[in-house]
């Protein structure tokens, strides 16, 4: 399956700043298409009463869940007025951020709004049995504190949807990086996954907080002691170098 096209959080306007229309037009259209799709699944999945279980499936497969939720976002954000959506799917679309724009209107997905709500309530719920680590999980004064040497919970919407699992959240910042200090200008945070030892950064915001040690599980913390043991002293000529 070939990669996604990555999806633009920011505005049109703020694309023509950084010199980024073109990723803000191929992710608009992409968007657009999962607008369209979301319509078809819904058509297709609904027998006059009832949607069938996996009727997100299609849309999730292709899109993933990022664009998926943005797109839903969008359509209940434009739609606020509808008294036939849930107040709860409500709540849940205003915590998106989707910049206002003309075009936002061409992404709206244009079903039933009784129906589209029933398949809102599936996908987040098809997401929810993914297990992911939440603000619930980590230390609540998070903003504050120290990042280095700490287990971290990165942001779902940050990882691929292949590595959409509570493991790969996990990363342990032990190569510090300026952003490691909730004071500093710096925002780059140095470190690996806990889960394969991949070495790579993240920015500060990238991440939800310091994992809570009673959460932190039991795989987790044999690899914190694997990364943490004294280094064995060398040993040369039979004897130990000094």
């Amino acid at each position: 399956m070939p990669d996604r096209i990555s999806l633009y959080h920011y505005s049109r306007e703020e694309a023509h700043r950084n010199n980024e229309i073109e990723l803000w037009r191929d992710s608009y259209r992409e968007n657009v298409r999962c607008s369209r799709a979301i319509e078809e699944a819904v058509k297709q999945n609904f027998n006059g009463m009832h949607l069938t279980k996996d009727s997100p499936k299609s849309v999730i497969d292709e899109f993933g869940y990022n664009r998926t939720f943005w797109v839903l976002a969008n359509t209940l954000q434009y739609k606020h007025y509808d008294g036939r959506f849930s107040d709860d799917n409500k709540q849940w679309a205003i915590k998106f951020f989707v910049p206002k724009d003309e075009n936002n209107c061409y992404f709206v997905a244009d079903s039933h709004p009784a129906v589209l709500d029933g398949f809102i309530n599936q996908v987040r719920r098809q997401y929810q049995s993914l297990g992911l680590f939440d603000y619930s999980h980590c230390c609540k004064d998070s903003d504050h504190l120290d990042y280095e040497n700490r287990v971290l919970v990165l942001k779902p919407e940050i990882l691929k949807d292949e590595y959409k699992s509570p493991d790969f959240q996990l990363f342990y910042a032990d190569g510090g990086g300026f952003g490691c200090s909730p004071k500093a200008s710096g925002r780059k945070v140095l470190g690996q996954f806990l889960k394969d030892g991949e070495r790579v950064y993240y920015n500060r915001n990238d991440f939800i907080g310091v994992l809570s040690d009673e959460h932190l599980p039991a795989w987790a913390a044999e690899k914190l002691e694997e990364l943490n043991a004294p280094a064995e002293p060398e040993q040369q000529d039979g004897g130990i170098s000094m």
